[in-house]
């Protein structure tokens, strides 16, 4: 092992410093709270459908009478509250704690957009303030014997997802991807980051994965030839499921209704998590 310089960058995995720095970063839960597994949903880029899979992940969770939480770490473009229908503004405890937001079906939700004074108000602040606020999410709120957790990550593997992945102690992720070759190459690079960060990667979801005929049931990639498995073969790792174009699911997400989903899609690979 080379002399520990304090920079991570020049020691091995192994090294006790770099261990040690990277247990100091873990931010605790609030004394009260109780959070058994934590899954954070990840993606290289923003508009692959992250939030929509955590929310379908979340939904199946619960229907397997799992007690679900989500927090919403896609700080500056958060979507979860929309999807579910939550309007309301969170609320605090006499010790400043968050006091998350439920879905008609229990599943508890913090998201900076159930902060705001008003939805459509960008979040305008810098990179540290975004992970401030992440960190405030898994630590500062009073999460209520959670079954299990999912994390929608923020997009990329810049500053806010690497706070999260030394900050929240992830049991593994899910990396979610679409077709397009420029995806898949940037979804290496999320599955590199982990790798790096010594997080487990649970498998892959492809969204926008075909559109199904309404006349005839044939599936229709619209986007090209997927490249999922061969990556998924490339790393090892599972492919957890194919997200088809369903207008269904986007209906359901504009009118806050994704509870009343009947095909999830993914409630069969929650066993797996």
């Amino acid at each position: 092992m080379s002399e520990c310089t304090h920079d991570c960058s020049s020691c091995g995995e192994s090294c006790s410093d770099r261990t040690q720095s990277q247990t100091d970063f873990m931010e605790p839960l609030y004394k009260d709270s109780s959070v058994k597994k934590v899954i954070g949903v990840v993606s290289g880029k923003g508009g692959v459908g992250k939030s929509l899979t955590t929310a379908l992940l979340a939904v199946a969770a619960n229907r397997k009478g799992l007690h679900t939480g989500i927090l919403d770490g896609d700080v500056t473009g958060p979507s979860i509250p929309q999807a579910f229908g939550l309007h309301e503004r969170l609320l605090g405890n006499q010790e400043g704690i968050i006091l998350p937001a439920l879905t008609n079906l229990g599943i508890e939700v913090v998201s900076v957009n159930l902060m705001l004074e008003e939805e459509t108000q960008p979040v305008i602040w810098r990179g540290p303030v975004v992970a401030d606020v992440v960190k405030q999410f898994w630590g500062r709120t009073l999460w209520r014997d959670i079954d299990v957790m999912f994390v929608d990550m923020p997009p990329g593997t810049g500053e806010v997802p690497l706070t999260v992945f030394q900050s929240v102690p992830l049991d593994g992720i899910v990396v979610v991807a679409t077709p397009q070759d420029l995806v898949g190459m940037i979804v290496e690079k999320a599955v590199n980051m982990a790798k790096m960060m010594n997080i487990p990667i649970l498998g892959i979801v492809e969204n926008m994965s075909y559109i199904k005929c309404p006349d005839c049931g044939t599936e229709i990639s619209i986007f090209g030839e997927s490249h999922i498995d061969g990556i998924a073969e490339k790393y090892q790792i599972p492919v957890l499921g194919k997200l088809p174009i369903d207008p269904k699911l986007t209906k359901a997400c504009d009118e806050g209704l994704i509870e009343d989903v009947e095909e999830l899609y993914l409630d069969g690979v929650i066993e797996t998590l």
